[in-house]
C-alpha cells in the first residue's frame, strides 16, 4: 500500500471555507488560535494554513469571525446593535468602543449624533462596503458622561460662548446672556449644559454656574484643571464647619483601649513641605534582643465615622489630589493638618502594625493594635538623608552605614534612623530577590515664585531616606492584607480591599522581548510571576549604563499592568506579594480608611463586610485615582509649556520619548520637558510608522526615528491653552547630515526598514493581508 500524501487531499477555498464555517459554528462560545484550527481541520502544509489564515481574514472583515489578540479567532455572536462607549476626537475620527473591550469601531462625524467624548451610547454597525473599514452610527445616547466643561467666555454682543479646551465639539456651546452669571470675555467658567442638540437644533446650550476668574491667573488655571476633570477645588463649608467641631483630645476611655508608645522613641519622616504626617516609625532594643518596629498610621477612622458629613465627602473625592503647586485634600484642613497629622511633641491616636525583627530583618512577630504616640522628631526627607551620609552612607549603593567610631555615630537620633535604615535595606534586598520588580520612579519637579510661576524643572529621584520609609509601609501594607486575606485550606477570608497588580500584558511582554532580542538581550518567557519579575530584574540590571537604557526601560514599563482596588485578590506582580492593601495613608487615600475600619470590625468579632458593596467602593477609588492623576499630569504639562515659554527659539539636546503616526513627542535633557514634532515638519522624507519596533522609517533615505534616539530639538510653539510643546528639529549641519545619509544608532533599525520594505511589497501587492 502506498504511502499517504502528506496533507491528505488539498481542499480549494470553497471547501476549506466551508470546513471552517462548520467548525466555528459547532463551537460558538470558543476562541481558537491558528495552531489549535489548524490541528482541528489536518491542515499540515504550507499552503493549506496560509489558505485558512486569508479565509479567516476574510471571515473577521466580513463579521462572521471576531478577531481575538494577533493570532486567534472566535465566531461572533454579537448583533448589529451594540452598547458601549462613544470617544470623540478632535481630529473626527471618532470611535466606539465596545463594552466587552473589543476593538474601537470607527463612527464618522454624521453619524455621531452630537454624542459627547464618554457618553454610553448604542450602535448599529453599518453594512460593510468592499474596501473601506467598519463603521457604526450612534442610535441612542443611553448616559452622558458629564454635563458640566469648564473654558474661556467669549461674549459678543447679543449672545456668548464657552470655547472648551479639548476643542472636541463640532458645534459651540452657546450661553445666553441671562445666564452668563457675571461672566466676561476671556474669563474661565464651568458651565452646565441646560439644552442638549436634538433635531431642531444642532448646538449645545449652556449656562455659567461658576466663574473661575481671568485667563492666565495661576490660582484661576490650576482651578480650570481641577473643574475640568470634574474634581472639588472648594472644600464645602459645612463639612469644614463639621470638622472644626471635632476635638483633638485624648480621653481616659482611648488610654484604656490603646497600647501606650509616648515613651517609645518615634520619627515622623516626609517632604519638607508636608503638614499631613499620616505615618511613624518607632524603633527599640528588646531584651530578647530583638527590634521592635512600630509602623504607626494617623487613626482617621476614630475622628471620621462611616455615613457622616465628612465621611461622604472623603467617600466621594477618595483621594487627595497634587498638584505642581497645591494639594487637594480628600479631608478637611483641621483634619489631615492638626487633628489627625502625627506632629512632633504632640500626643497622637494611631493604628500601628507591630513588628518583632532580628538583626537580619526576619519577621519573628507582629501585631496590629491602636496606640497612643508622641513623636520625638519630624524629618523632611534631605535631613534623614544628610544623617545617613554624614555616617558613611552612600546612596544608591544598597548598603548601610559602616560600624560607629569610638565616639559614636554623628547627629541626634542617629542610632535609631542607622537601625531602621540597616533593616529596611535588608528587607528590600530580599524583596528583589523574591521577584519584586526594579522600577525607579522619577518624578518631575518644580521650583515656583510666589506667584506660581516655574523658575525650575527637574527629576525628584528616591533616596536611601525615601527608600526607608517605603519599605516599612510595604512591609506594613503587605502583613494586613496577610492579617485577613490568609486563611487556613478551607475557610473563606472576610472581605477586605485588595491592591493588586496584574501580569504584564502577554502580547506586549511579547514586543517587548523581540524588541530587545535585537539589541542583544535575551529576556525569558515564563508562566510564572516570579520567574517573569526576575527575568525582567536581571534585564534592567544589564542595560543600566548602557545607551539603550532608557528606550527599554520606557517599553518595560507600558508592558506593566495598572494597579487597582479590589476585593477579589490576585496579588501584586510588581511587588511579588501575595497579599498587599493600602493601610498606610488614611488622611490622603479613601481605601486605607476602610481597611483600617474592616481590620477594626474583624479584630472585634465582627462578620464579613457586604462584599458586593466593598467592591463598589475599590471600583469607585479605582476610577478617581486616574481621574486624579489625569488632572496632576495636566498641572505638569501646564507648568511645562509655561516654564519653556521663556525659551522660545532656543535649541536644546534631547532624546525621542515617544514614536506616533502623527509625529515624534522629544524629552529635552536638560530640564526633561516634553513637546512634539509634528510629522508635518518630517519633510525630508515619507515616514511610515512602525508600531513594533517604536520607530518612523523614511521610504526614500531609510532613516529611522527611533525611541530613545538623541537629537537637537528648537522651541518652536509653546500653547497654554492648549498645554502643548511643539518642537522642531535644530537645523545644524550635524543633523541634517545624520538625516540625509540614514545615519543610525540602534541595532533595531535594520530590522525596522526591512520590516518597512516587506510592508511596502505587501501594499503594492494588494493582499488582503494586510489589514491584519
Amino acid at each position: 500500500m502506498g504511502k499517504e500524501k502528506k496533507g491528505g487531499k488539498r481542499l480549494n477555498k470553497a471547501q476549506l471555507y466551508e470546513k471552517l464555517t462548520g467548525f466555528f459554528q459547532s463551537q460558538p462560545e470558543e476562541t481558537f488560535s491558528f495552531k489549535q484550527v489548524f490541528r482541528a481541520l489536518k491542515l499540515t502544509t504550507h499552503p493549506q494554513k496560509m489558505l485558512a489564515i486569508d479565509i479567516m481574514e476574510e471571515m473577521a472583515w466580513d463579521d462572521f469571525l471576531a478577531k481575538v489578540g494577533e493570532y486567534a479567532y472566535s465566531l461572533n455572536t454579537k448583533g448589529q446593535v451594540q452598547e458601549g462607549v462613544f470617544i470623540r476626537k478632535s481630529n473626527g475620527k471618532n470611535s466606539f468602543q465596545p463594552d466587552d473591550g473589543g476593538t474601537p469601531i470607527f463612527v464618522s462625524e454624521r453619524n455621531s449624533m452630537s454624542a459627547l467624548n464618554g457618553d454610553r451610547v448604542k450602535v448599529q454597525f453599518l453594512a460593510r462596503r468592499r474596501n473601506h473599514i467598519k463603521e457604526a452610527m450612534v442610535i441612542e445616547i443611553l448616559q452622558r458622561k458629564k454635563e458640566t466643561f469648564v473654558g474661556r467666555l467669549q461674549v459678543e454682543t447679543d449672545i456668548a460662548f464657552l470655547v472648551t479646551q479639548e476643542n472636541l465639539f463640532v458645534h459651540d456651546i452657546i450661553i445666553p446672556k441671562k445666564a452668563l452669571n457675571g461672566g466676561q470675555t476671556d474669563d474661565r467658567a464651568l458651565v452646565r449644559i441646560t439644552k442638549w442638540p436634538d433635531a431642531s437644533h444642532k448646538n449645545l446650550v449652556g449656562e455659567v454656574i461658576d466663574v473661575l476668574g481671568r485667563a492666565g491667573d495661576n490660582d484661576v488655571e490650576m482651578n480650570t484643571i481641577l473643574a475640568q476633570y470634574g474634581l472639588p477645588y472648594k472644600y464645602p463649608k459645612k463639612v469644614e464647619d463639621a470638622a472644626e467641631k471635632i476635638s483633638g483630645e485624648i480621653t481616659e476611655k482611648d488610654f484604656s483601649e490603646r497600647e501606650d508608645f509616648r515613651n517609645v522613641w518615634t520619627c515622623t519622616i516626609d517632604p519638607k513641605d508636608a503638614k499631613d504626617f499620616d505615618d511613624a516609625l518607632s524603633i527599640r532594643k528588646l531584651e530578647n534582643g530583638l527590634w521592635e518596629v512600630g509602623v504607626h498610621i494617623a487613626d482617621v477612622s476614630h475622628y471620621v465615622k462611616e455615613g457622616d458629613i465628612i465621611d461622604k465627602e472623603a467617600q466621594k473625592r477618595a483621594t487627595s489630589i497634587y498638584l505642581v503647586d497645591r494639594t487637594i485634600p480628600m479631608l478637611p484642613e483641621r483634619l489631615c493638618n492638626f487633628v489627625c497629622s502625627l506632629r512632633p511633641g504632640e500626643e497622637k491616636l494611631t493604628f500601628s502594625v507591630i513588628f518583632n525583627l532580628d538583626d537580619d530583618a526576619n519577621v519573628k512577630s507582629y501585631r496590629i493594635v491602636h496606640t497612643i504616640i508622641k513623636s520625638n522628631r519630624r524629618y523632611a526627607y534631605e535631613e534623614a538623608q544628610q544623617l545617613l551620609e554624614d555616617n558613611g552612607v552612600i546612596d544608591g549603593t544598597g548598603e548601610p552605614a559602616p560600624a560607629p567610631g569610638a565616639s559614636g555615630y554623628k547627629g541626634e537620633f542617629a542610632e535609631e534612623i542607622i537601625t531602621l535604615d540597616r533593616l529596611a535595606k535588608i528587607i528590600r534586598k530580599q524583596r528583589f530577590k523574591n521577584g519584586s520588580v526594579k522600577f525607579d520612579s522619577e518624578e518631575l519637579h518644580f521650583d515656583i515664585d510666589e506667584k506660581g510661576k516655574p523658575t525650575r524643572c527637574y527629576f525628584k529621584v528616591s533616596k536611601d531616606a525615601n527608600k526607608l520609609i517605603e519599605e516599612f509601609m510595604l512591609l506594613a501594607n503587605r502583613y494586613v492584607a496577610q492579617s485577613v486575606g490568609k486563611v487556613a485550606r478551607g475557610k473563606k477570608a472576610k472581605t477586605l480591599p485588595y491592591r493588586v497588580h496584574d501580569n504584564p500584558d502577554p502580547q506586549k511582554f511579547e514586543n517587548l522581548r523581540q524588541f530587545t532580542a535585537k539589541f542583544g538581550y535575551r529576556l525569558k518567557s515564563s508562566s510564572t510571576k516570579g520567574a517573569t519579575a526576575r527575568a525582567l530584574n536581571a534585564l534592567m540590571d544589564e542595560v543600566e549604563g548602557k545607551k539603550e537604557q532608557k528606550v527599554i526601560q520606557t517599553i518595560a514599563l507600558r508592558s506593566m499592568m495598572k494597579a487597582k482596588y479590589t476585593t477579589h485578590n490576585i496579588g501584586h506582580f510588581g511587588l511579588a506579594f501575595d497579599y498587599y492593601t493600602h493601610f498606610t495613608s488614611p488622611i490622603r487615600r479613601y481605601p486605607d480608611t476602610m481597611v483600617h475600619r474592616l481590620i477594626t470590625r474583624y479584630q472585634q468579632g465582627g462578620r464579613s463586610a457586604n462584599q458586593d458593596y466593598i467592591e463598589e467602593q475599590c471600583e469607585h477609588c479605582s476610577d478617581m485615582e486616574q481621574v486624579a492623576q489625569n488632572a496632576e499630569r495636566d498641572s505638569i504639562k501646564y507648568k511645562m509649556v509655561e516654564f519653556m515659554v521663556e525659551h522660545l527659539g532656543e535649541c536644546f539636546d534631547a532624546h525621542i520619548s515617544g514614536i506616533q503616526s502623527y509625529g515624534i513627542y522629544a524629552e529635552i535633557d536638560e530640564n526633561h520637558c516634553e513637546g512634539m514634532i509634528p510629522m508635518r515638519d518630517l519633510d525630508d522624507d515619507y515616514y511610515d510608522f512602525d508600531e513594533k519596533n517604536y520607530c518612523l522609517v523614511g521610504r526614500r533615505r531609510h532613516h529611522v526615528y527611533q525611541l530613545g534616539d538623541p537629537i537637537r530639538i528648537q522651541v518652536a510653539k509653546a500653547n497654554l491653552e492648549r498645554k502643548q510643546l511643539d518642537f522642531t528639529l535644530a537645523d545644524d549641519d550635524e543633523e541634517k547630515t545624520n538625516r540625509k545619509m540614514g545615519h543610525n544608532n540602534h541595532p533595531a533599525d535594520e530590522t525596522a526598514r526591512k520590516t518597512a520594505g516587506k510592508n511596502k511589497s505587501k501594499a503594492a501587492k494588494g493582499g488582503k493581508r494586510r489589514r491584519r
